[in-house]
């Protein structure tokens, strides 16, 4: 359906420093969500699990929950910025579904989301 290219990817310490302390952030008990709106990293996003998640499958898992609820809902970004989406603890206990409603809600409090407020949720189930 829609694919992540590595080239869309926001990759090394730098950027993600870039990112983190120059951008906004927006957060629920899933997901914080760090907006940039800068040239140099228009359309690129990047996913990140700190280690006080737990091990290194718990901390792998969050990723992917983030990057199926990115890949889910790029269609729906407006805008060119970077985005760095970090999982929470609440996310290790949490399936696909409540990632993307997280993810949807943050896009739409960023002011990043050309989706419509009643979006079609069966869309985006994982069944």
């Amino acid at each position: 359906m829609f694919e992540l290219k590595k080239s869309e990817i926001v990759r090394g310490k730098k950027d993600f420093q870039k990112v983190y302390s120059l951008g906004k952030s927006y957060a629920d008990k899933n997901i914080v969500l760090y907006v940039l709106n800068d040239e140099k990293y228009n359309g690129k996003v990047g996913f990140a699990a700190g280690k006080k998640l737990g091990c290194a499958v718990v901390r792998n898992r969050v990723k992917r929950l983030l990057r199926e609820a990115y890949r889910l809902c790029k269609n729906k970004i407006s805008g060119d910025c970077a985005l760095i989406l970090v999982g929470r603890k609440n996310l290790t206990e949490s399936k696909s579904d409540d990632a993307i409603k997280s993810l949807l809600n943050l896009l739409r409090r960023a002011g990043i989301s050309n989706g419509e407020k009643n979006h079609d949720e069966n869309f985006y189930r994982a069944d």
